[in-house]
């Protein structure tokens, strides 16, 4: 049997880019990308930039023959369906690569690469009339930003009224469809369809975070999108919401302009799913002990983890109704679930703003036997006193604070007295719920 293989249930996409020794845009951006958006991503390599987060200092571009070889040999090889273009610095690399998506019938996205958003050319000015003349007609959409725009269509994008302008005449080129990018100028993108002649608006707001590679991951998720069949509006749109959790979830780098993280959303998906399956193991340890009900409070108690770097009660799991003595045992009333419990999640807040290891609490009843116990199997201790919380404040997020600041760092365990209407109550904190869990149950054997 001879040809390619069947097409495969995760479609294959290429990046025919440069590449950034820092690591947050071209290739890697793209890459990144791919992997995060379920589909497989091959490359090209157009040219070697030694580049960081203040800028590109140096460009080796690679001949336009091992460009064409490494698309032959990828193409040849795998049913690549969809590629997209990044930097292509020269007139001999634009030509191989359109020869090369026309041999192998490629759809193509164009992100038409001229400078580096953190400062640096990387599309030679002669190259700009090859793309426009050669590649840009074979194109299924293409992602100019406002400056690339402008420099396609002839004329300055300052409006969104230019970009409009700049669209049809992008289009009128050969362009299939035209995304002019809003990130210099309102956050809005603009999708422009030639064959329907319909403009959609993609509004959005600007964000706080990195943007190193956000065009690079903007044309790639928008190739994962197609690839995976989504319509071009629909790509036109996920690619948006994507590009923003990327920047939201941006990583301090370098001193320049930080990279966004396309596997940021990702990542934190991933550590909820820890957490929640860590939780749950720590409230089958509590109510598989046979003494963890000694101290389940009259109000009862709750377990809770947070994500690394938690900011919010949604980032933090717990009991739904808390955990409950029952028939001289402990139940759960509840699931598992994020923001299911404000008063643990404050605890937790509270303490990994001091120490960001200290993510998990459980909260158990008071008693000077049960303070005595603690300190007998060794766990540090400090407390707060409810009379002294300051008015409209909650009580968590001060009484937990109140007691790091006493002690000068993150105590094992932090405690209160009680006051008018509220329970006294301990709280056993560590880095994980299992951890807490098994705390609460060697503490709950010490007890006599």
């Amino acid at each position: 049997m001879t040809g390619k293989p069947a097409t495969p249930e995760k479609p294959i996409v290429m990046t025919i880019a440069g590449s950034d020794s820092g690591g947050g845009a071209g290739i890697a951006a793209d890459l990144k990308t791919f992997a995060a958006l379920g589909v497989h991503g091959t490359c090209a390599i157009t040219s070697v930039t030694a580049q960081n987060t203040t800028g590109v200092l140096n460009a080796f571009d690679l001949a336009p023959a091992a460009v064409s070889a490494q698309i032959e040999a990828v193409c040849t090889d795998m049913d690549v369906r969809w590629v997209k273009t990044g930097m292509l610095a020269s007139s001999g690399i634009i030509r191989e690569v359109a020869a090369g998506v026309k041999k192998h019938g490629l759809s193509l996205v164009i992100d038409p690469v001229m400078a580096a958003e953190a400062g640096g050319d990387l599309l030679r000015k002669e190259a700009l009339s090859t793309l426009i003349e050669e590649l840009l007609p074979l194109c299924k959409v293409t992602t100019p930003n406002a400056a690339e725009a402008g420099a396609i269509a002839g004329i300055p994008v300052k409006t969104p009224e230019d970009a409009k302008a700049a669209a049809r005449k992008i289009a009128d080129l050969g362009a299939g469809a035209v995304v002019v990018t809003g990130g210099h100028l309102d956050a809005t993108d603009l999708l422009y369809e030639a064959d329907s002649g319909t403009f959609t608006r993609v509004p959005g707001d600007f964000v706080k975070g990195g943007t190193h590679g956000s065009g690079c991951t903007y044309s790639s998720a928008m190739t994962a999108y197609l690839a995976r069949g989504e319509s071009l509006e629909t790509a036109t749109w996920e690619a948006k919401k994507f590009v923003v959790q990327a920047i939201l979830k941006s990583i301090p780098a370098g001193r320049g302009v930080n990279p966004i993280n396309p596997i940021g959303k990702t990542l934190e998906e991933m550590e909820r799913y820890r957490v929640l399956r860590d939780v749950k193991a720590a409230v089958s340890i509590l109510t598989e002990s046979p003494d963890f009900a000694k101290l389940v409070a009259e109000v009862g108690c709750n377990i809770g983890m947070g994500i690394p770097g938690a900011e919010a009660c949604e980032d933090v799991a717990a009991v739904e109704g808390r955990i409950v003595r029952y028939r001289n045992r402990a139940m759960p009333v509840g699931c598992v679930d994020f923001g299911a419990s404000q008063h643990v999640a404050r605890i937790i807040l509270a303490a990994l703003r001091y120490d960001p290891r200290i993510r998990a609490a459980v909260n158990v009843r008071y008693s000077e036997k049960v303070l005595a116990a603690c300190r007998e199997i060794g766990l540090t201790v400090s407390s707060f006193d409810r009379e002294k919380e300051p008015e409209n404040v909650s009580s968590m997020d001060w009484g937990t604070a109140e007691a790091i600041r006493v002690y000068e760092s993150v105590p094992d365990m932090i405690y209160d007295e009680g006051g008018a209407g509220k329970e006294p109550m301990v709280r056993l904190l560590g880095t994980s719920a299992t951890e807490v869990a098994k705390l609460a149950v060697k503490l709950a054997g010490s007890l006599e």
